[in-house]
């Protein structure tokens, strides 16, 4: 995969463009919404850019994050990372479906209605999966192409927008009171949007130049996100449209009331296109993690094996039954629980860069995020925003449970199955053979 599918694929890993930032919005108003959006970047995704720029580079594995923890912190903690991962991924993986099936609604509801909501959310999950077969250089050229699909209604809106804004000078309504929930509620939805950048590290063997490639395309995927999240906001403030219930699915409103019922049209197409390509481009990061874990001998040996294009079809097929299965949970609660185990992944990797750079100071480093008090002090902000979802999701419910029991169940499981994988490969080792 070159430089440009890189950035592309590592685009819809975290954002798929500014359709999910409209709770933010409607929660926070303009000037709050656009803050939180400017401050995000520079306390939650820059570190962790910083943080994957060096370890990619410097280990660029099949695997990624789960090799980085595996060898500074031993097979525990890597296999503790691969399943919060993989956990956090049935959550996150069920969200882009349903996404892709609200937008097709908006072109005629009956396509959408009863099962054949479902079966259209089935046949994301299908599509993707046999696209993902044909390889990663497939799947970094579609992402391109999406882009490009994705993001050419909302040049067309923000250009409107300020243009409306510049020449009929429209009063701008630049905020308004929310509650403190629905101010939580914006940072947490922001968070989710900002998050994703290890993602496309699991695919390092199959990146061109990896130790050059690697940091540019966070940086430039993490320039890109953020533009693309506060131009549009910016031109709807400008263009004098009002952000009181601005929700899920509101930018269709927003852009048929700058540019009508086409540009209204192609925003909703959008939408289709960026539920699609999101789930295909993590399609691509997370199936490389049980084909790692199983080369280790972590999982069955057979999930490892691969086709023609060097694909683990057997992680594929794995991962998609999975993630069908898990295609009715409920939107609202899927971004807390998701959130909370992505996090605890996310501070494991933050232990691994400073680990390494104790255990492993010859390593070659073709990008160095600074010096040690550099690197230490990159995973304070990420860390503090994962404990601030903790407490906010306190509240949130799964059936009888919290949000956050609810995850630190589904957490305690991992040193459960790996003592219990452990204990049976012991237990092979230890049998006598034939010979003896």
């Amino acid at each position: 995969m070159r430089i440009l599918p890189l950035i592309a694929a590592t685009y819809f890993m975290v954002s798929g463009g500014p359709y999910a930032i409209e709770d933010i919005l409607g929660g926070a108003g303009f000037i709050t919404a656009i803050v939180i959006l400017l401050v995000l970047p520079f306390v939650w995704s820059l570190p962790t850019t910083l943080m994957i720029g060096e370890l990619a580079s410097a280990i660029p594995a099949e695997g990624g994050f789960y090799v980085w923890v595996r060898r500074a912190l031993g097979p525990f903690w890597g296999y503790q990372e691969g399943w919060l991962s993989l956990s956090a991924s049935i959550f996150d993986m069920a969200i882009y479906p349903a996404f892709f099936v609200s937008y097709l609604g908006k072109f005629n509801p009956a396509w959408t209605a009863g099962w054949h909501g479902w079966l259209w959310s089935f046949g994301v999950v299908v599509v993707c999966c046999a696209w993902n077969l044909r390889g990663a250089p497939s799947v970094g050229d579609g992402s391109m192409a999406l882009f490009v699909l994705l993001l050419s209604p909302f040049v067309v809106f923000t250009v409107i927008g300020f243009w409306r804004g510049f020449t009929l000078h429209p009063a701008i309504q630049w905020g308004h009171t929310g509650t403190s929930a629905e101010l939580s509620t914006a940072v947490l939805v922001a968070m989710w949007n900002y998050m994703g950048w290890d993602n496309a590290s699991t695919v390092a063997q199959e990146v061109e130049n990896p130790q050059r490639n690697y940091p540019l395309a966070m940086i430039g995927s993490a320039v890109l996100v953020a533009v693309t999240y506060i131009l549009p906001l910016l031109a709807m403030a400008f263009a004098g449209l009002s952000s009181e219930s601005f929700s899920t699915g509101a930018w269709v409103d927003a852009a048929r009331s700058v540019g009508g019922n086409l540009l209204g049209l192609t925003v909703v197409a959008g939408g289709v296109i960026s539920g699609f390509g999101m789930f295909n481009a993590l399609v691509l990061s997370y199936t490389r993690l049980p084909m790692a874990m199983a080369e280790d001998g972590l999982l069955p040996r057979v999930v490892a094996r691969k086709n023609a294009k060097e694909v683990p079809w057997v992680s594929v097929l794995f991962c998609g039954l999975a993630w069908a299965l898990a295609l009715n949970l409920p939107f609202e609660r899927l971004i807390s629980i998701d959130l909370i185990l992505y996090g605890a992944s996310l501070v494991l990797e933050f232990v691994a860069l400073v680990v390494l750079r104790r255990k492993e100071p010859n390593l070659e480093r073709p990008f160095k995020a600074g010096n040690m008090a550099f690197a230490i002090a990159l995973g304070v902000g990420p860390t503090a925003l994962i404990g601030y979802a903790l407490w906010a999701s306190r509240d949130e419910r799964v059936g009888n449970f919290s949000a956050l029991l609810f995850a630190l169940f589904v957490a305690l499981l991992g040193p459960v199955f790996y003592w219990i994988t452990t204990w049976k490969q012991n237990k092979r080792d230890l049998a006598p053979t034939p010979a003896d």
